[in-house]
């Protein structure tokens, strides 16, 4: 009978704390926790979209954001090609999402290939833009896409394969996820993520960027910047991805998430490193993750309330 009581004691006490977690969680809900002043636009990276097949690009993070009061949108731009390309259509985007809006300006948020995306917009409509936030963002070049483009040079027969390859896996994306009209250019896309597209990007683009591996300015023509990434390539040996970022990973000799280093991914102020690859920073795949560090959707709800104390 003890041993009974104990387990009926013990089995009560989890109850009452569960309900105590799910009341906070609802409260933050009903207080607006993520009720940024300005919508927020997430921007997939390279080979993203929006959704495919019913599955979050940036898995369960628009829901948990919307709960908290936040008006979320999805933005779906190019798999594959140039930034500079993929931030005219986010532009486009952005000034329609305004238009139904009635806001004055947006929050971006952009995961990889996102980053420069979302810097694009930044540098040519600031005014249009509250904020910009670069996770896992390539903001000065991968080191993998430095050796693709190495063993693929432009006009060999190496590249006409790698290319035909990519195009295959951007018509599958977009039979999936419904991105069939946007036009896509693979090589150009590996362009502008090598170091020297970055390089190149980054003199028209240098808002935010810091001279080192620190944090750069927070505020430039009145958008604030702000940063974070993951640096633990094998997170949960259940997720089939982990393998191949931890592969990639020994190409860079210093701290990475499996497609870009750390340094690489600052931008502003920088809030922080975590036991996350590159999939991991958006919840990926679908939520398989370093169980021990920070649930990615958990930043992005902090963050929305970042934003949201600073008035934006």
């Amino acid at each position: 009978m003890t041993g009974f009581l104990s387990r009926f004691l013990r089995r009560l006490v989890l109850a009452a704390t569960a309900g105590l977690l799910l009341a906070g969680v609802g409260a933050q809900a009903q207080t607006g926790y993520t009720q940024t002043r300005y919508p927020i636009v997430l921007v997939h990276g390279l080979f993203g979209f929006d959704s495919a097949l019913g599955i979050d690009y940036f898995y369960g993070i628009p829901d948990a954001l919307r709960q908290g009061g936040a008006k979320v949108y999805v933005a779906q731009v190019s798999a594959a090609n140039s930034s500079e390309v993929r931030g005219e259509q986010l532009l486009a985007q952005v000034k329609t999402i305004l238009a139904i809006t009635g806001a004055g300006k947006v929050n971006l948020v952009g995961h990889s290939h996102g980053g420069p995306t979302t810097r694009y917009v930044a540098g040519v409509a600031p005014q249009l833009v509250a904020s910009v936030t670069s996770i896992g963002g390539v903001n000065k070049g991968s080191r993998v896409a430095d050796i693709l483009r190495g063993v693929a040079p432009a006009g060999s027969v190496s590249e006409a394969v790698a290319n035909s390859a990519a195009k295959a896996l951007v018509a599958l994306i977009n039979l999936t996820s419904g991105g069939t009209g946007l036009p896509q250019m693979p090589t150009a896309a590996l362009d502008s993520l090598t170091t020297r597209g970055l390089a190149d990007f980054n003199r028209r683009f240098p808002q935010g960027l810091p001279s080192g591996c620190g944090s750069g300015a927070e505020l430039v023509n009145g958008v604030r910047y702000y940063s974070w990434t993951g640096t633990q390539p094998l997170t949960n040996v259940l997720d089939a991805s982990d393998g191949l970022l931890s592969v990639l990973s020994l190409t860079f000799g210093e701290a990475n998430d499996g497609l870009v280093s750390a340094c690489s991914s600052r931008l502003g102020k920088h809030l922080g490193d975590y036991r996350q690859n590159h999939l991991d920073e958006v919840n990926q795949l679908v939520g398989l993750r370093d169980w021990f560090s920070t649930d990615p959707v958990t930043l992005y709800r902090q963050h929305a309330n970042r934003l949201k104390a600073q008035g934006l």
